[in-house]
């Protein structure tokens, strides 16, 4: 059953933070589907399951776009 989680991403600031996100976090395994938006600073993902959550968060932080959540 996928999961769908919304993190607080502060540092997302145009579009090309929001595809660069997007670009490097689709491919991640367990990763269905994602949408970054940087009117709300928030990057929702659906998920396989929860078990895929760690590696998008440890994703997001490699790129410089860490979780506030």
């Amino acid at each position: 059953m996928s999961v769908t989680v919304k993190l607080n991403v502060p540092n997302i600031s145009c579009n090309h933070c929001v595809m660069t996100i997007q670009r490097e976090t689709a491919g991640l395994p367990g990763v269905e589907q994602v949408k970054a938006d940087a009117a709300t600073k928030t990057a929702t993902f659906v998920l396989e399951n929860d078990a895929a959550l760690p590696r998008v968060r440890e994703t997001l932080v490699e790129i410089g776009y860490p979780a506030a959540n």
